[in-house]
């Protein structure tokens, strides 16, 4: 096996170990167990186990920034750019990869690299948001950053009530896409008003 495939053939192995056993319950062994190699195989393209998982952390990140990213350029009308930022948000928390799981619940958010990452990425987020409610809202970047941290930790921690409850409530489960228009309209409706009551 090339060397690309057989590194992206172990990060696939650490990311589902990393999803179902957390990154404390992952061992390099469970990892190379799954990727069906050995474990100085392993060692080979990873020197430890946290080497591996900050680069899963960087690829997944990367790519929930992307996706959101695109999100917002995909068009010029503020609603519809925060409508489509939330939704996207939500399509990445419903993947069935787990990667929302290995970027926010491995268990690793203490570690200073790891928290710098999650916090670097927050901050794109919301800053990006912050530059969408500054113009809608006709408020100071300092209140609309603010206000785009609020509707980051919004859309994060409704995403994770949704992946968490889901599973309780059988066939009647919201669908990513109406959890998201929820939430879509909790956000537009404040950020709308505040030109109004100013």
């Amino acid at each position: 096996m090339a060397q690309g495939e057989r590194r992206l053939q172990l990060l696939q192995a650490a990311q589902a170990a990393f999803v179902g056993n957390g990154y404390h319950g992952a061992s390099m062994e469970d990892i190379a167990r799954a990727a069906h190699v050995s474990k100085p195989v392993l060692y080979q393209h990873f020197a430890s186990k946290r080497e591996l998982y900050i680069e899963l952390l960087d690829i997944n990140l990367r790519t929930l920034a992307d996706v959101l990213n695109d999100s917002i350029r995909s068009t010029k009308h503020n609603k519809e750019r925060v409508h489509d930022a939330i939704r996207a948000y939500y399509g990445y928390v419903a993947r069935d990869d787990g990667a929302y799981r290995l970027v926010f619940e491995c268990g690793l958010n203490n570690d200073p690299d790891v928290s710098a990452r999650l916090e670097a990425f927050r901050k794109g987020f919301a800053d990006a948001i912050a530059r969408i409610i500054s113009e809608e809202a006709e408020l100071p970047l300092v209140e609309a950053e603010l206000l785009g941290r609020a509707l980051t930790g919004l859309a994060q921690v409704s995403a994770r009530y949704w992946m968490e409850t889901k599973a309780g409530y059988g066939s009647a489960v919201l669908s990513p896409d109406r959890a998201s228009e929820l939430i879509y309209r909790l956000a537009w409706r404040g950020i709308s008003r505040f030109p109004k009551e100013t």
